[in-house]
């Protein structure tokens, strides 16, 4: 029978964790390999000219939300209102409410003065154009 060392390091981080779900400090989206809390949800993908950034935002109104885009960083702010209820009692409550704040760096120079925005049942969808400078371009080779 293999003997199993005790390691306090990953028993106290352990420990750290069960108290952050305990106390709600976790949040309700957690990245599975470091623990992060990471809200919103995004995809970043790119074609030669734009590059996409989709959130899901469910339950979200759109005055809530401010998107920003300086240089290659895309920021979005926003809140979750409570709803409001009148009587009950609270049997469970895991969707999160409050502000949030989330910033991504881009690979690449945006052209903000071009970049639009969608909201359509519940996902916001980023259109960021590339700058010139990053944009692809072929090349053409001479032979002699």
């Amino acid at each position: 029978m293999l003997a199993t060392r005790w390691e306090p390091w990953s028993e106290l981080n352990r420990l750290s964790r069960e108290m952050d779900r305990l106390f709600g400090r976790g949040g309700n989206i957690a990245n599975s390999m470091s623990g992060v809390v990471t809200f919103p949800a995004m995809n970043v993908w790119a074609d030669n000219d734009n590059l996409y950034a989709e959130a899901e935002l469910p339950g979200f109104v759109l005055d809530d939300l401010e998107i920003y885009v300086t240089g290659n960083q895309l920021t979005i702010k926003g809140e979750r209102r409570p709803p409001e209820q009148e009587g009950g009692t609270w049997h469970r409550q895991e969707r999160g409410y409050g502000k949030f704040s989330r910033m991504i760096e881009l690979p690449g120079d945006i052209n903000s003065d071009a970049v639009s925005a969608e909201f359509t049942n519940g996902v916001l969808r980023v259109t960021l154009p590339k700058s010139e400078a990053v944009k692809p371009r072929r090349i053409n080779v001479n032979a002699s």
